[in-house]
């Protein structure tokens, strides 16, 4: 099972736009045969989020379509926060359906958080920068 936990005992706050609420519970479920453990951590983050009105969420929160900067294993990386569909590790898009991407959603600059990948490994990332989806 993918588990996800904060550097401290305490997970961080997290923030979800309305419409990116509604759609990931939806195809997180819709996931759940496929995918169980994803869809559970995913579902989980989901539950713990606040939902806001999709005009205002923090331009700094990682939502669908963001561009994140995070420091992992000692290395900066950038990503691009999609559906499963426009998924492609090469080109710096990661799939809202893996453990990583379950674990960005909601987060901005200077937060953290640990999760436990399909491999059983825990890994920890901290995110550096946001930008948010071009309109």
């Amino acid at each position: 099972m993918i588990r996800l936990s904060s550097t401290r005992s305490r997970l961080p706050a997290l923030v979800i736009s309305a419409d990116d609420h509604k759609r990931l519970t939806l195809l997180a479920e819709a996931a759940a045969d496929r995918m169980p453990d994803v869809s559970e951590a995913l579902l989980q983050e989901l539950d713990r989020a606040k939902v806001v009105k999709d005009d205002a969420i923090p331009a700094n929160r990682v939502r669908m379509g963001s561009t994140v900067v995070y420091e992992a294993h000692g290395a900066e990386r950038t990503v691009k926060l999609v559906y499963p569909g426009d998924a492609d590790i090469e080109a710096g898009r990661i799939s809202i359906l893996t453990p990583i991407g379950a674990a960005l959603i909601g987060l901005s600059p200077g937060q953290s958080i640990r999760w436990t990948g399909r491999d059983g490994v825990t890994h920890e990332l901290t995110v550096k920068a946001v930008t948010p989806p071009e309109a």
